[in-house]
């Protein structure tokens, strides 16, 4: 072959380039406008088993003709992906602030790329607020300790908003304690922090700092920033807020318990699809009668459904009635699960999934 044949045969690959590249920008022009409808109707953008479906379709293609159906599918993921990033744009993530809290820390574990924008909010109630009014995509409430126990005023916004569990953080919790600079532990007087961290360093306190007030604050965030107008005072918080606000730690790992993990929440107006890892969420209310929560749970234990937690809350309407809180393992849309949420939305008065998302690992 002559160097003129082999020009040619380039100037035909430039051709084809061209051709290609004009395909990929047609291609993705239609995932964005795709994109766009989907945020419309709040689903969410990522379509696992249609993805499934053009990779299925691309190696028959490939088989059919003669060329490795592995090639093509590796050039098709990367195009899939690339449609992916057209679809989506800057993700708004609203978290319980401010900054430095152990809710940023799991926000940032949940959403880690590049390109999101981070939502300090002053409340619980606050970032349930914005997910549902579309000032953030996301928000990011902590739900319950391994050692105190539930949040229960996620509980409750979860019940009355709506909303969906889109993902779940386990997250360990390692408290600080923290002071201004110049400031020893014979010197504190008073002790600042979240009401469960305070309780989750109960054993640390009253061994080494007996005697001192307590002062509860919203966040353990807020305790630190605080020791800057407060004299003579102590922050139990993250080692990343006392960097934050320029203050020092001066004890470590002060929890009682070394297995101390908070759960997260990711919620959004969507769920999840299927993943074959799926954890599911729902409340469901039932009838003040002997009975009835046994007749509810039977739903679940003779499908072999693992139940990971129940709970029960205060109707907040009319005393001493409840509302059950309840994880179980699988996903709402696939059998027997989604039959056992049918059977049990015929014995309970209500029942509202609160969502379906893959367990956190």
């Amino acid at each position: 072959m002559s160097y003129e044949e082999i020009a040619s045969l380039r100037r035909r690959i430039d051709e084809v380039d061209a051709q290609i590249a004009s395909l990929l920008a047609e291609r993705i022009g239609i995932a964005r406008k795709i994109g766009e409808h989907k945020r419309r109707l709040k689903l969410p953008i990522e379509d696992v088993r249609r993805e499934k479906e053009v990779i299925s379709r691309v190696r028959r293609l490939a088989q059919d003709m003669g060329v490795p159906p592995e090639d093509y599918e590796a050039i098709f993921r990367e195009i899939i992906s690339a449609c992916k990033r057209a679809q989506s744009r800057e993700k708004k993530v609203a978290f319980l602030g401010p900054w430095g809290t152990f809710t940023e820390e799991a926000a940032r574990r949940f959403f880690p790329k590049a390109g999101t924008e981070f939502i300090p909010a002053p409340s619980i109630y606050d970032v349930f607020r914005m997910v549902t009014s579309q000032d953030a995509d996301y928000g990011v409430v902590p739900v319950e300790n391994s050692v105190e126990g539930s949040v229960n005023a996620t509980l409750d916004l979860l019940f009355s908003h709506d909303v969906q569990v889109c993902g779940e953080v386990e997250l360990p919790i390692r408290h600080c304690l923290i002071v201004a600079p110049g400031t020893s532990l014979e010197d504190i007087d008073v002790i600042i922090s979240h009401p469960q961290a305070l309780a989750q360093c109960r054993r640390f306190l009253e061994e080494r700092l007996p005697g001192r007030a307590l002062r509860e604050v919203d966040s353990t965030a807020k305790a630190v920033e605080m020791l800057k107008e407060i004299r003579n005072a102590a922050a139990i918080g993250t080692e990343v807020a006392a960097e934050r606000h320029g203050m020092v730690v001066i004890a470590r790992d002060i929890q009682n318990s070394p297995r101390n993990f908070t759960r997260f929440l990711a919620i959004s107006t969507h769920d999840q699809p299927p993943t074959g890892r799926d954890k599911t969420s729902l409340v469901f209310s039932i009838p003040h009668v002997p009975g009835s929560l046994y007749k509810a749970l039977e739903v679940f234990a003779k499908r072999n459904i693992n139940l990971t937690k129940i709970e029960s809350r205060p109707t907040r309407h009319t005393p001493w009635e409840y509302i059950f809180f309840l994880d179980f393992e699988g996903h709402r849309l696939l059998s027997p699960y989604h039959e056992a949420i049918e059977e049990l939305s015929r014995r309970a008065i209500f029942v509202k999934v609160l969502g379906s998302y893959p367990r956190a690992t």
